[in-house]
């Protein structure tokens, strides 16, 4: 948190200079009280229309156990959960597809948290749905914003996310089962564009606003592998990007702590300064 507190401060410095001479507790301050810009969150709500997997088939669950008045007279409310990892809004640790890599709980702060890059394709899922992204797309956005930096979040934006809570649109079927996942459309990461990052940038994660960070038609699931194998995590589900610039944003994303686990859900925030 010191380190994104760091690279939020010194991006807002021309922002903070209107609120007299700060000392660094008011710098910190202000990134929290929205003087110097604003907090988007990133994250779909987990209830009863999240969308899973389709081999997932329990969905979410949120089991009452209390609500109401206690015979002491005060109220009290208490809920039992139930959720797979891989659903909605969450992590993939790289252990998911990359034996012997990082489990959810190992994953250090440094890979949850950075300077975001917000890679629009947009227009391209639009004529395609089965789009993958390509090392054009990646070095375009540098064209224009300078080299990803080490430590970045790469945050792609599809358009995939205003299709939530639709399933058969943002899946690309409302078949649910092993027999869905022949017929899944959406858009990923190519696997050229996956090994382009392991190879020439130093990012820590991969987020997208689609189910997978792979394409739905995928059957080898290359950039998961490429990636995990890298210690590389992914953020799947991610919501809200359009409020997001092409750069200057960073991001926190925390997901549960499972102990030994391949991912989880994930509550992940951007800070936009200035906005």
């Amino acid at each position: 948190m010191r380190r994104l507190l760091f690279l939020v401060l010194a991006a807002c410095a021309p922002a903070l200079s209107g609120c007299g001479t700060p000392d660094r507790g008011h710098d910190v301050a202000a990134v929290f009280d929205g003087r110097a810009g604003q907090w988007v969150d990133l994250t779909h709500t987990f209830d009863s229309t999240t969308i899973y997997w389709p081999t997932d088939t329990a969905g979410f669950r949120l089991t009452e156990l209390a609500y109401g008045p206690t015979p002491g007279g005060w109220f009290y409310a208490a809920y039992a959960l139930s959720t797979a990892e891989h659903g909605g809004t969450h992590l993939d640790a790289p252990i998911h597809f990359a034996e012997g890599r990082l489990t959810t709980d190992r994953i250090p702060l440094s890979g949850l948290i950075g300077p975001a890059a917000v890679v629009d394709v947009s227009p391209q899922a639009a004529a395609d749905p089965d789009y993958l992204v390509t090392v054009a797309d990646l070095t375009g956005w540098e064209a224009r914003n300078g080299a990803i930096p080490d430590g970045a979040i790469l945050l792609i934006r599809t358009g995939w996310g205003a299709r939530w809570p639709h399933r058969a649109t943002y899946l690309g079927t409302d078949r649910v089962g092993p027999e869905a996942v022949p017929h899944l459309h959406f858009p990923g990461l190519s696997a050229e564009a996956a090994q382009w990052l392991v190879e020439e940038r130093g990012v820590v994660a991969v987020g997208i606003d689609t189910p997978s960070i792979d394409h739905g038609p995928s059957t080898d699931f290359m950039a998961h592998r490429i990636l995990y194998a890298e210690n590389i995590s992914g953020f799947e589900n991610v919501a809200n990007l359009d409020r997001l610039p092409e750069a200057g944003a960073f991001v926190v994303a925390l997901p549960m702590k499972i102990g030994g686990g391949s991912g989880g859900p994930l509550r992940i925030v951007a800070f936009v300064p200035g906005a």
